[in-house]
Order: structure tokens, then C-alpha cells, then sequence
């Protein structure tokens, strides 16, 4: 069967999933934001048929088999829980949900209803980062033991930081982790394992906004493995554009290091020896590689096949802890054993 697919939510990163689903090669059937003119105006960008302004009235109609979310977390809940009433599978764009119990709560609906409930969290589906975990499946760094990953977009400097792309990172009161880190925190497990301890330090560098936007976070993984986030929004890196990595990123085992540049390109140094260039196909033009096109696909092969599902909401839970755990951290002063924290009740 032919999926329906419906996209609620034509903000700016809207335009990206649009572009990942038709890369994916399907088409999406209706579009609903409650600013109708601007979802009309994405919709004859992206040949979409149909434009509705209220998300009920679009499940009604179209009655689609797929909903792909793309609202910032306050509108997130009504709509996520409206679409798994009616047995929709659901993708849900990150931040999910309002605060932790907000994502359970979705997160149990979901599993009460046998419905698929999925967190657009793209960064593990870029090709260098996909290419990382192949190697490390191979065996290519004999023992991994550490990774760490400097975050230098430059977008974040003066007093327009953010307003011509997403004016509200002004106001969230936790940006750098909630909103980027968490990209990372992912990442991080997907490539490292499950977090065992943190340690953050938190700062503030643009007196123009309400949350941090700079920060160190220590990461502990089990085998005695570390991984550090070293992140800013304001400064850059070296790359044709600094959007596109995010940063540059050390991959370190026993064999040698994996460097990523600005420009994805990754290089290898093995050990007491010379670096060069790790051929591999950096993906295309879309956003990070193609990263939604990779993780919209992935959902469609679940859908379709039952192929093994990741980002489930269930397993993005852990994210949210280990998220809560370093803003623990930085407020305690102390490193957060991930065992003993109770993100309910730090």
C-alpha cells in the first residue's frame, strides 16, 4: 500500500524534510500550519497538493499513514497525540516535547496504541558519521577509546543572533544543549555506547540571549571511554559552510585517529604514521549530507519491511536523561553518575 504522507508545521526547517521526502522518492500529500499562507506558500514550492490550517481537520481528511511533525516543542503534544489516536505513525522533530515528562508521556501514548512514534534526530544518519560507525564495526580502530567534537557554527554572535533563521533561540531558556548538544549526546551514543557519567560547565557568551551558548561537557562511556563536547555558537571553523559538519570532530583508538573537517571530508592517521585522506561518498547537497533524506528513508524501511527501527521515542528517552544530567552537572557543580540520577528528582 501507498503511503500518505502529511506534514504539519512549515517553519524553516520544514523546507529540509520536504526536501527528504522527495528525495526519498514519495510524495506528501497535504501540508497544515496555522499561518495558512505560508504552508500555501511552501506547498507551490514543493508541488504539494492540498494546505490546511488545522491538524485534526487534515488527519480527518486525508486519514494519512504517516505524519511527519515538524513543530517547535510547545505546539508538539496536541498534534502528536491527535495523530496517534487515529493510529498514524508519527515522525516528531527534536526538541521533543516541552520538558522530560512531556516526552514520556507522548512516548507511552505511543506504545499504548501500537503506533510507531519516531524523533527527527538526524545527525547519526549524515554519511561521515555513518561511515564512523562502519569502521568501528570492522574493527578499524582496534580499541575505541575516545571521541571528542569542537561545535563552531557562527551563527550566534550580536544582537540578531538567530532572528533571520529562528527567532526564538533568543528566547528558550536552554539552547546550546536542548537545542544543539543533543544532536551530539545522540550521536555520541550511537558511535560510543550508553553514557555512564558527566561532567558539564555551561556558559553564556551573547548577552542578546536567554539561554547558554557555550559549553564543555565530559562524557564517560564504559571500557574507560571519554568523549568531549567542546561547544560555541559563535565562532566558525574552516569550511565552505560551517552549517554543514556543524564542527570538527577526533575519533581516537588504538590503530590510529579519524579526523572529520568542516567540508565532511574525514582523514585517517594511523599510528607513528602520515596523515591522508578516508575516501568515502560525503553525500549530497542536501541539509547535513542528506541526513533527513537518510533518516526519512530509514522510516519508510521500518514501515514497509519492519526493518530495525532507531530514534524510536522510547530509546530517545535516553537522550532527554543524559540531557538533563548535564544541565544537573553544571548546576550542581558535581559529575552525574548516569546510574544514580533521577531526572524527576536530581
Amino acid at each position: 500500500m501507498a503511503e500518505r504522507i502529511v506534514m504539519v508545521g512549515a517553519g524553516y526547517f520544514a523546507q529540509f524534510q520536504l526536501e527528504g521526502w522527495r528525495d526519498a522518492g514519495v510524495a506528501v500529500d497535504a501540508l497544515c500550519d496555522t499561518d495558512i499562507a505560508r504552508a500555501e506558500s511552501l506547498a507551490e514550492r514543493f508541488g504539494i497538493p492540498r494546505c490546511y490550517s488545522d491538524a485534526q481537520t487534515l488527519f480527518d481528511a486525508v486519514e494519512p499513514t504517516l505524519a511527519d511533525v515538524v513543530l517547535p516543542p510547545a505546539s508538539q503534544a496536541g498534534v502528536v497525540r491527535a495523530a496517534l489516536e487515529r493510529g498514524i505513525a508519527t515522525i516528531c522533530q527534536k526538541p521533543f516535547g516541552t520538558d522530560l515528562r512531556q516526552a514520556e508521556a507522548m512516548t507511552a501514548l505511543a506504545e499504548a496504541q501500537r503506533v510507531p512514534l519516531v524523533v527527527h534526530e538526524n545527525f547519526r544518519f549524515t554519511p561521515w558519521f555513518r561511515e564512523c560507525r562502519r569502521l568501528i564495526d570492522s574493527g578499524h580502530f582496534g580499541r575505541l577509546h575516545g571521541i571528542s567534537f569542537r561545535l563552531r557554527p557562527g551563527d550566534g554572535q550580536g544582537p540578531r543572533a538567530y532572528l533571520d533563521r529562528q527567532p526564538y533561540f533568543q528566547a528558550m531558556p536552554q539552547l546550546l544543549v536542548r537545542e544543539t548538544a543533543v544532536h551530539f549526546i545522540d550521536t555520541f551514543r550511537y558511535l560510543m555506547g550508553e553514557v555512564v557519567a558527566v561532567s558539564a560547565r555551561l556558559r553564556r557568551l551573547n548577552p542578546a540571549i536567554a539561554g547558554e551558548d557555550a559549553g564543555l561537557i565530559l562524557f564517560e562511556f564504559d571500557d574507560a571511554r571519554t568523549g568531549l563536547f567542546d561547544g560555541n555558537r559563535l565562532n566558525d571553523h574552516v569550511a565552505a559552510n560551517p552549517r554543514r559538519t556543524m564542527g570538527e570532530m577526533w575519533l581516537e583508538g588504538e590503530r590510529g585517529v579519524l579526523r572529520l573537517d568542516g567540508d565532511a571530508r574525514l582523514w585517517w592517521k594511523p599510528h607513528h604514521g602520515a596523515e591522508a585522506e578516508h575516501a568515502y561518498a560525503r553525500g549530497g547537497s542536501g541539509a547535513f549530507g542528506g541526513a533527513c533524506t537518510a533518516l526519512q528513508a530509514h522510516v519508510l524501511a521500518h514501515l514497509r519491511g519492519g526493518a530495525r527501527l532507531e530514534n524510536g521515542a522510547r530509546d530517545y528517552l535516553a537522550n532527554l536523561r543524559v540531557q538533563a544530567a548535564v544541565y544537573h552537572s553544571h548546576a550542581s557543580g558535581r559529575r552525574v553518575p548516569m546510574a544514580a540520577f533521577d531526572p524527576h528528582n536530581p
